[in-house]
């Protein structure tokens, strides 16, 4: 079997001697219209479709005497799928009457390719995901990280304030099912129950927003949750399917860090869910981050943009100290292809207000981390309008506006905030 170069170069892949077929020498070969259609069958398991609809299989030729040729694109070089899709199509077109022998000549896909495949299977996921309680035009962002003590949490709590600040209605679900922190960064005490009648859980309200989270379901912050994968991904199912979240303009998840159960269920579940990365300076974490960047691909999940956190700290006599280095948030965001939404500095205001459940965002009028959480969800909401604002071509000059800027640009935050 040929190999696949990175490049996209073609390289061919012909059958092995056990796959050949002999045919009766008076069947005529098929049409390439039949193979087309055969190859319909071959299901690309990863994205749960076929690879003609796709667009995996780039053209197919048969010739005079029962040779078929097909071009098979394949999302990436390495693609470990790669042996299975190949024979896969082979044998569908191997099982036509009238095959002699069939090439299967493998490429790597162009990123153009490779976003269009995306377009196509997020559509279909969309077409068959279970309902939630979730409204379909609810904006979902999931706030992820590589690794914990990025500080993924309180940015998601700020950045929950902040876009609610703008006028819009805001849900804050705490995915972390085991590391559970919202609660404490609100200043939530109370427990959440079911409606009697309806039978769904009602969230809590805290600054207003609705928010909920494991931590007000057990009997205490001190209480360990020892749950295993399985355990995870239902809680995540039980927050989206048995919550009244009612008319919610934006859902804001905390996700845990790492790319494990949740994650994956979390884009398969909410198809529409979108993503922004919470990094720190150095390179380390960068590093880190951008495993979370790679599962967002293979999951067809959107990347809005990067947030740095714990930036730079201003010791007030017009220094600022790069505690953790710098650069880090925008090499990120460079690499992905995505806008910088934000650089959040070190702010002693975020730490005092999260221990009091009294968090910065809250600040009237923003100075510091605040003025930054307002900065930054003024560009989310521009890069992911509210569904009522949207038109398609809307959307798309807006997401090539914010992917040319790959940074914070003051103008278009400034005419983003409301009047």
């Amino acid at each position: 079997m040929g190999g696949l170069s990175s490049e996209g170069h073609l390289l061919s892949s012909t059958c092995k001697d056990g796959e050949r077929r002999s045919v009766n020498n008076s069947s005529s070969a098929p049409t390439s219209e039949q193979v087309w259609a055969a190859l319909r069958g071959v299901i690309d398991p990863e994205l749960g479709d076929n690879v003609v609809d796709l667009g995996m299989i780039s053209s197919v030729d048969v010739s005079k005497d029962g040779i078929v040729t097909i071009g098979l694109a394949l999302t990436i070089a390495e693609c470990p799928l790669r042996s299975q899709i190949e024979g896969d199509t082979r044998r569908r077109a191997l099982s036509l009457p009238g095959v002699q022998d069939v090439l299967v000549h493998t490429t790597a896909m162009t990123k153009r390719q490779r976003a269009d495949l995306m377009s196509r299977a997020r559509e279909k996921a969309r077409e068959h995901a279970e309902p939630t309680q979730v409204s379909p035009t609810t904006r979902v962002v999931a706030v992820s990280s590589g690794k914990g003590g990025v500080g993924k949490s309180s940015v998601s709590v700020n950045l929950a304030i902040a876009i609610k600040n703008l006028g819009f209605s805001v849900g804050l679900m705490d995915a972390d099912i085991w590391g559970f922190s919202i609660p404490r960064l609100l200043g939530v005490t109370s427990r959440i129950e079911a409606d009697d009648k309806t039978r769904l859980i009602i969230p809590a309200q805290a600054h207003g927003l609705k928010v909920v989270s494991t931590g007000l379901i057990i009997d205490s912050e001190e209480t360990a949750l020892m749950w295993r994968g399985l355990m995870l991904a239902k809680a995540l199912e039980q927050f989206l399917k048995q919550v009244d979240w009612g008319d919610l303009d934006y859902l804001v998840i905390d996700m845990p860090p790492g790319t494990g159960d949740i994650q994956m269920a979390l884009s398969r579940m909410l198809p529409q869910a979108e993503m922004v990365v919470v990094t720190t300076p150095q390179r380390a974490s960068q590093k880190v981050a951008a495993r979370i960047a790679d599962m967002a691909r293979r999951s067809h999940m959107p990347i809005v943009g990067v947030i740095e956190n714990m930036s730079g700290f201003d010791c007030g006599h017009g220094t600022v100290h790069h505690l953790f280095g710098q650069g880090g948030g925008q090499d990120l965001a460079d690499s992905i292809g995505t806008p910088l939404l934000s650089r959040v500095p070190f702010d002693i205001r975020v730490v005092e207000g999260g221990d009091c459940g009294q968090p910065v965002a809250s600040q009237d009028p923003p100075t510091g981390a605040a003025l930054a959480f307002a900065e930054m969800a003024a560009l989310l909401v521009q890069l992911v309008p509210p569904a009522a604002d949207e038109t398609c071509t809307g959307r798309l000059a807006k997401l090539l506006e914010g992917l040319a800027q790959a940074g914070l640009d003051k103008e278009v935050v400034a005419s983003a905030a409301p009047r």
